[in-house]
């Protein structure tokens, strides 16, 4: 009996032991997960919330500083951050793709594309942008068209407001020229709504529609030819058409 009661006290004390210890470890690892979930709380505040870059199709519409419509709206459409902006009456559209860093204008009936360059202000506007740096993707957006820039481009966040549920920030922004535009950009979406030029002149996106996009339309056909005008003018230089100017 002295021997079994003996043992039955160690037993006890074993596994109390035991059971001090897988405490112990428990505590360790909840105190360690409770303090992973606070630094990554923290952190998540501290950062604004990423765009989920959602297909869409909208219409551009161009008003004066007094919101009075200017003429002919467009047509947009845009996922994947790529962009396919139709003029109305215009013999063709442009696609820009913002992570390539290019803007074309593609004119169906000659099967033929060029760079778009600075025949319209709304591929270097109406691109796919960071909600917390869009100046970043604008400036790139000009550079492809051409525009020389001599500084960084700068985003001033000067007001929040949310429409259907969505949170629009504006931005002041500054070109190295020194002149103030001003655009307004869906936090939810990643893509500016409103744009409103030094001269006061705005473009708005309206009848914003959620939907998938087909991919067909950012895309230009193999057998569409590519125009350089560069090349086509010494092609005339060389031709009996051109004539030179008297010196």
């Amino acid at each position: 009996m002295p021997v079994r009661l003996t043992s039955d006290r160690h037993l006890l004390f074993a596994g109390l032991d035991l059971r001090r210890k897988t405490l112990r470890q428990a505590s360790v690892v909840l105190h360690l997960a409770l303090l992973c979930s606070a630094v990554a709380l923290a952190q998540s505040s501290t950062q604004p919330p990423q765009s989920s870059a959602q297909s869409f199709s909208a219409d551009i519409v161009s008003r004066d500083s007094g919101g009075v419509p200017l003429g002919a709206t467009a047509k947009l459409h845009a996922a994947n951050h790529k962009a396919r902006i139709e003029p109305a009456g215009a013999d063709g559209f442009f696609i820009s793709d913002t992570d390539a860093g290019t803007a074309l204008f593609v004119r169906s009936a000659q099967r033929l594309y060029l760079d778009a360059r600075q025949s319209t202000p709304l591929t270097r506007i109406f691109v796919w942008v960071d909600p917390r740096d869009p100046c970043r993707q604008w400036q790139a957006a000009a550079a492809t068209a051409g525009m020389v820039s001599t500084g960084e481009w700068h985003c001033e966040p000067v007001g929040h407001a949310i429409h259907n549920q969505h949170q629009i920030i504006e931005y002041r922004v500054t070109a190295p020229a020194g002149q103030s535009s001003y655009g307004w950009v869906d936090s939810m979406i990643g893509f500016p709504v409103k744009w409103q030029a030094a001269d006061g002149n705005l473009f708005v996106l309206e009848n914003i529609t959620l939907e998938a996009q087909p991919a067909n339309l950012f895309s230009i056909p193999p057998d569409y030819r590519k125009l350089d005008p560069k090349a086509l003018l010494e092609r005339i230089k060389h031709s009996d058409v051109w004539v030179d100017s008297p010196k």
